[in-house]
């Protein structure tokens, strides 16, 4: 009977190691709000927003800025974070739930998310060599003795204050520039010619997928234990640069270029469009990832709450960074005579170029040239994992039974981070900046995340109610949010967004790297592919979703627009609505009586 009884548990266990694993939840809300900083607090704050501010006219780009982070990215954060915790599921099955002929939605989001996977760890590994090469004697960007230099190029000394800088004089051309060209990129002369694959920049991609990989690999366990050192040790870093460049002479000069906005710069769509789509990008709009770290929140969390926080938080981070990249171009442009705007080269390169000039500046360079990559890595870290956190918490939530079982989810995010290593080889070939610039341009920076935003806000306000998602935020927080959420919602935000995309496409403009180089016609088609790609899965999911209905088409479209029956509250919103029915039919028999 022993013998028996232990064979049953030995049995028991065995099965037991194959059963569906429980999806879990935050281990506290500390993981929560640092998960969620990290995901929304990255390059897009230190690397983009000082670019578009550069590239925009300074200081005119945060009008525009301003005014769609009050009428589009705080109501779609709130939005987006209590619906994830409302429904409990990620980025797929949260549409599905709310309204099943959006259900592409989801998959639209999460193919961004990967074609963003392909790109953004590019960056990572440029940061990575540049974080290596800062454990050498002599920073190798501040000389001009090495196998990549020019004869045209002239040395950085950090103590004269008449040497030449990263500004070209007369053909020349500075160490800073050619480590970033032909050390780093060793950049081609356009698309066309692929060239070779540099094996450092490779070798760097890889480990930047190994270090995502752990840091995903057990889900929420992993990841809110991740982010108590990746979303804090980098604010540190950015404080200490802050003041350290706003104490530099000239200063002052580039933080007026950085607040002073210039009104002719507000004529122009592409400023309106990287002012709204920056919103997007950096607080991780319409991506999922707000949607997928809410669905680990307990039900009586206060989403409202948390989202003001967040989004305080985001924006101050992304105005301090601007004021520590000026400060640093306000001193260059005093050392060389000559205007902010000729200073540093615009384009993704920008942080590339202009902070490893920096630390030069600083006693040590070596230690805060590698404590400054090492910030830069860590921003970069929190997207990438945040992004396939969503991306697998999506599958799982979607396919359950087939990839929570055993260590099915660890190998098939081994799968997904194969084959992104794999496609970023391209992107870290001699012709891989203009690459890159495609995918930001088209995917990330884009009519995509436009129309994603106008979806969602017409699914929410129209069709499944904007009135009914506010008291569904009531019954989990406990008192009713401000009512100019719901006319957001309805009106304010597809309006803004709408307006946007149609000034962008009135004044379309075909992209450029670095304002000169024309890309060829393939290159564009390309582009729009990536865009496209993701959009159509909503077309192509309302299709199917219609088919597999039965009845006219209007039955059809109505009956796969009906919330699921099994979200909180709606047991109590059916009988309701049958003790309304019931009421009617009574009222219609004393009539007829």
């Amino acid at each position: 009977m022993a013998g028996s009884l232990c064979k049953l548990c030995h049995l028991h266990t065995k099965s037991s190691g194959q059963t569906i694993k429980e999806r879990g939840k935050w281990g506290s809300k500390k993981e929560f709000i640092l998960s969620v900083a990290g995901a929304i607090i990255g390059l897009g704050n230190v690397w983009r927003f000082p670019y578009l501010c550069y590239k925009n006219g300074g200081g005119a780009f945060l009008i525009p800025y301003i005014l769609f982070l009050v009428t589009c990215g705080v109501p779609l954060f709130v939005l987006e974070s209590a619906l994830g915790q409302y429904t409990s599921q990620g980025g797929v099955m949260s549409w599905r739930k709310i309204c099943p002929l959006f259900e592409g939605m989801g998959y639209a989001s999460q193919m961004i998310i990967f074609f963003g996977s392909i790109s953004y760890p590019v960056i990572l590994a440029w940061a990575f060599l540049y974080f290596f090469s800062s454990f050498s004697g002599e920073l190798p960007w501040t000389t001009c003795n090495n196998t990549w230099n020019t004869d045209r190029c002239v040395e950085i000394n950090n103590h004269n204050a008449t040497a030449n800088w990263t500004f070209p004089v007369n053909g020349s051309s500075s160490s800073v520039m050619e480590f970033w060209r032909r050390r780093v990129l060793n950049i081609s002369i356009g698309i066309e010619h692929l060239g070779n694959i540099r094996w450092e920049l490779s070798l760097c991609l890889l480990l930047s997928w190994v270090i995502c990989y752990f840091c995903v690999w057990k889900g929420v366990r992993s990841t809110g234990k991740a982010t108590y050192f990746t979303a804090t040790f980098p604010f540190v870093l950015l404080v200490v640069l802050f003041f350290r460049g706003m104490t530099l002479p000239g200063a002052l000069h580039g933080i007026k270029y950085y607040l002073y906005p210039n009104p002719s710069r507000l004529a122009d769509p592409q400023v309106w469009m990287d002012a709204g789509t920056q919103i997007f990008y950096s607080y991780a709009l319409c991506l999922g990832y707000l949607t997928t770290f809410g669905s680990y929140n307990k039900y009586d969390n206060n989403c409202y709450r948390d989202s003001f926080y967040l989004c305080l938080l985001n924006s101050g981070t992304s105005f301090m960074s601007g004021f520590a990249i000026f400060s640093i171009l306000g001193y260059m442009s005093q050392k060389q005579g000559v205007d902010i705007s000729g200073v540093a080269e615009s384009g993704p390169g920008l942080v590339f170029i202009v902070y490893p000039q920096a630390v030069t500046m600083l006693p040590w360079p070596q230690v805060w040239s590698a404590c400054f990559f090492l910030m830069i890595i860590l921003l970069g870290i929190d997207g990438q994992f945040a992004g396939l956190e969503s991306i697998m918490t999506s599958m799982t939530d979607v396919y359950a039974s087939q990839i929570q079982r055993g260590y099915r989810r660890e190998l098939f995010l081994m799968l997904i981070c194969t084959v992104s290593y794999m496609l970023g080889l391209f992107l870290v070939s001699e012709a891989g900046a203009y690459i890159l610039q495609i995918f930001d341009h088209y995917v990330c920076s884009g009519p995509t995340l436009l129309l994603m935003a106008i979806f969602q806000s017409v699914i929410i306000g129209w069709i499944y109610g904007a009135g009914r998602f506010l008291d569904n935020i009531e019954d989990m927080i406990g008192y009713r949010p401000l009512s100019v959420f719901k006319y957001c919602w309805l009106y304010i935000t597809p309006l803004m967004c709408s307006g946007t995309l149609v000034f962008l496409l009135l004044r379309y403009t075909p992209l450029r790297f670095n304002n000169t180089y024309v890309y060829p016609w393939w290159a564009y088609c390309f582009g729009w592919f990536l865009a496209m790609s993701s959009l159509s899965m909503i077309p192509l999911n309302m299709i199917f979703k219609v088919a597999k209905e039965k009845g006219t088409l209007w039955q059809r479209i109505k009956a796969s627009s009906q919330a699921a029956d099994d979200l909180p509250g709606m047991a109590k919103e059916m009988a309701s609505i049958e003790a309304s029915l019931h009421a009617c039919s009574h009222g219609q028999n004393d009539h007829t009586l």
